[in-house]
């Protein structure tokens, strides 16, 4: 019987079409399962056959819970190269591999653009408007040259966001606790003298920074308020970094001027969760990741990273 790998999430059904899985023909079966599994019994009934799996980026838990329910799995495949819902030390304990695969940038500064483009031009708005005959113009559009980027985070991905800023003729300011005035300039921006400093000048707050200790719950309440009515934020970082009752109490409230989200604290969101309906948010349902060249190397790497598992050689190990 060949071994059995399972494909976590292909909610577009083309795990299998975007990648050569040919290399494992005869040895491996693939399966791919088009629907979220949402409980870790779910998760145990239907991953108890297999030897491989592939997970995308953090849509699944695998704490040592879920682990020790799967007898049969011998290696773990996460697309990009960290991940911090995995058990680490449990997989290790059962001599679980656990590898990932490489990840670009370009996808999720891409997705931020159009998010942000989105609320600045009231795109969704007007497109609705146009499609079921309402009025002609309900909006006004924000300007973006001459406006304020604030950047919480200038990492690999907020250090892409700030030439674009200054090509569309913004300041762009950026903030994070270790940044330093030289790494500002050489991405294209100026160092906040404080993340309070950002958040009241900012007309646009985009948030890239890392999920931490340090950063879960970074803007709650107290944050929020200092931000202009008028200012929008985005945040297609990570759910957490952001509290979610505070930014919906200033979404009803227009305290802000909206927001653009493409993570969330439960993934996929409920159908009655308050965020489906929330005033002045422009959601996407965790799309930043998600584009045809990202898809490929995914796939393409975890059958490397199977084949490569199968003849004993090294693997992109993760943790």
């Amino acid at each position: 019987m060949p071994l059995r790998c399972a494909v976590l999430d292909d909610y577009q059904g083309v795990a299998t079409t975007l990648a050569d899985w040919s290399p494992l023909e005869g040895q491996v079966q693939v399966t791919a399962f088009r629907e979220h599994l949402a409980t870790e019994d779910e998760l145990a009934a239907a991953l108890a056959d297999f030897e491989f799996v592939v997970t995308l980026r953090e849509r699944v838990p695998f704490p040592g819970s879920l682990l020790d329910r799967l007898p049969r799995l011998k290696l773990l495949i996460a697309s990009g190269m960290r991940n911090s819902v995995i058990d680490y030390a449990a997989a290790e304990r059962l001599g679980i591999t656990v590898c990932g695969t490489e990840s670009t940038q370009a996808p999720p500064v891409e997705l931020t653009w159009a998010l942000l483009l989105g609320l600045a031009r009231g795109l969704v708005t007007e497109a609705n408007g146009l499609r079921e005959g309402g009025p002609w113009q309900s909006t006004v559009g924000a300007d973006l040259a001459g406006r304020r980027l604030g950047l919480l985070g200038l990492g690999r991905i907020g250090a892409r966001m700030a030439p674009i800023g200054a090509a569309f003729g913004m300041d762009v300011l950026a903030w994070s606790r270790n940044l330093t005035a030289e790494r500002a300039e050489a991405a294209g921006a100026r160092l906040a003298a404080s993340k309070e400093e950002l958040l009241e000048s900012a007309d646009f707050v985009s948030v890239h920074l890392k999920l931490s200790d340090r950063t879960r719950g970074l803007l709650g309440a107290p944050e929020l308020t200092l931000m202009k009515p008028t200012a929008y934020l985005i945040n297609t970082s990570r759910a957490a970094i952001i509290d979610q009752d505070a930014l919906l109490a200033a979404l009803r409230e227009g305290r802000i001027a909206g927001a653009g989200l493409d993570v969330f604290d439960t993934e996929p969101l409920p159908a009655g969760h308050p965020l489906r309906t929330a005033p002045r948010l422009l959601a996407t349902p965790h799309l930043g990741y998600v584009t045809e060249s990202n898809y490929r190397t995914y796939y393409g790497q975890a059958v490397e990273d199977i084949e490569a598992y199968l003849a004993g050689s090294p693997v992109r190990v993760l943790g």
